[in-house]
């Protein structure tokens, strides 16, 4: 499939067909990998990745993702580029153009992204921000799919910090028509205009209470609310106990319900080990199919 949108920043940029036919497409090309009938439909394409923040998933599954599809990746810190030496943005857009089909990047400031896609005449993939991190998602949904065989009718239930993850799943969310209930202390809800918008195509629940979202939830989700900030105690007893998924909070979930974590996991503070390691966690599928839907989108913004 190709895409209307040069860029991937939030997932706002796609339509509910392209959403959902991404999704299937991760599905398909994972079962070609597993049959040994992976295609190289990116043969001698390039992607060049920008890294700000360390990265695991992200560099990993976007790098051997365009070696199975015959392209190649190069990874770039600030500190390999001019960029840390004071060349704009505009102007790095404009270099990586001329020699990359594509560009990647994980940053903290979310308008350098903005800025990447305004001046790049390739596509622009958001790789992680501040603000938003849709490539997560697309495997989120993938996985769910996966093990629900459907995604419509599904609920998902958002514990913890309304952060850049919770964003992109609330596009997601309405892009499939899921609804979602979500689950913070006052003071970090996700954001006003995010959930505006995707309230006129699905429901959108903000609450308090994580035993009010996780009812009758098919999907019980959280991440890490301490990651850029350092454990701060004062934060901390925003969330804990109360935020934290337990066995307890899971039982009050559907039976069947599955739990999702981006990761990495503080374990025994957002999640408890008994969750993330117990029979209802598919973090590790959700891992894999990082891969999966990295390769997904990639071929839908690059084959031409």
């Amino acid at each position: 499939m190709k895409l209307k949108t040069k860029d991937v920043l939030t997932l706002a940029e796609l339509s509910s067909k392209e959403f959902l036919g991404l999704i299937d497409s991760s599905i398909t090309l994972k079962k070609e990998l597993k049959k040994n009938r992976n295609k190289p439909i990116l043969k001698n394409k390039t992607l060049t990745m920008i890294f700000q923040k360390p990265s695991t998933r992200t560099r990993v599954s976007f790098e051997i993702g365009m070696l199975q599809m015959g392209g190649h990746a190069i990874n770039l810190s600030s500190n390999d580029m001019q960029l840390s030496r004071g060349e704009s943005v505009e102007d790095t857009a404009k270099t990586l153009s001329r020699y990359s089909d594509c560009i990647m990047a994980r940053v903290y400031d979310h308008r350098l992204l903005e800025k990447l896609s305004e001046h790049a005449s390739v596509p622009v993939i958001n790789g992680l921000s501040d603000s938003f991190h849709p490539c997560q998602i697309l495997a989120d949904f993938m996985t769910i799919k996966e093990k629900k065989k459907k995604l419509k009718g599904i609920k998902i239930a958002w514990i913890g910090d309304g952060n850049n993850v919770c964003n992109s799943m609330i596009y997601g969310a309405a892009l499939s028509g899921v609804d979602m209930s979500i689950a913070t202390p006052k003071g970090f809800e996700p954001e006003k205009t995010v959930v505006t918008e995707s309230k006129k195509l699905t429901n959108i629940e903000l609450t308090t209470d994580p035993f009010i979202a996780t009812k009758n939830a098919d999907v019980v989700v959280t991440d890490t609310y301490s990651s850029i900030h350092n454990n701060d105690p004062k934060r901390m007893k925003k969330f804990l106990p109360k935020y934290q998924v337990n066995s307890k909070l899971m039982s009050n979930a559907k039976k069947n319900a599955i739990f999702l974590h981006c990761l990495p996991a503080k374990r025994d503070q957002e999640v408890t080990s008994s969750v993330i390691d117990g029979s209802q966690s598919v973090v590790w599928d959700e891992a894999e199919n990082r891969l999966h839907a990295q390769k997904a989108l990639l071929a839908a913004l690059i084959y031409a």
